[in-house]
């Protein structure tokens, strides 16, 4: 299973502050961009996982700021999935720009069913025809 991905990201003017820095609050959404494009790239879909009735959730979330970004910056968002227990995901996330740490992050997500209740995560990390991954 891919455990790292690495993104590209050029931030926009309507992601700044009246100060010129990136938002803090938009780290938050690069961050869930970096967990979806890792996701992808393990072979997972959102939209199907969705379609069968499990969810992905933030139950936690951290950021510090080291550097502030400004606009036009690029980025590079490293997304690593660090632990996975039975109905949990934890991330790690740093961010970039050129040698420069200018943000780090880490999430839990919970798995759960369209109800709420907690589901095992390997049944999100199965195949779509319910078979678990030989990566699981």
């Amino acid at each position: 299973m891919i455990e790292q991905h690495e993104i590209e990201i050029r931030v926009r003017y309507c992601d700044t502050d009246a100060m010129g820095f990136l938002h803090h609050a938009n780290y938050i959404q690069y961050f869930e961009v970096g967990r979806t494009e890792l996701f992808r790239a393990q072979g997972g879909n959102y939209r199907k996982m969705e379609e069968r009735g499990l969810f992905l959730v933030v139950a936690s979330f951290t950021c510090r700021y080291h550097l502030p970004a400004r606009y036009d910056d690029v980025l590079t968002l490293k997304t690593t999935l660090t632990k996975m227990s039975a109905a949990k995901l934890k991330h790690r996330y740093e961010v970039f720009r050129d040698d420069s740490l200018i943000a780090t992050g880490e999430s839990v997500l919970a798995c759960v069913d369209r109800d709420g209740h907690i589901k095992k995560m390997h049944e999100v990390f199965s195949n779509w025809n319910g078979t678990p991954s030989p990566s699981i």
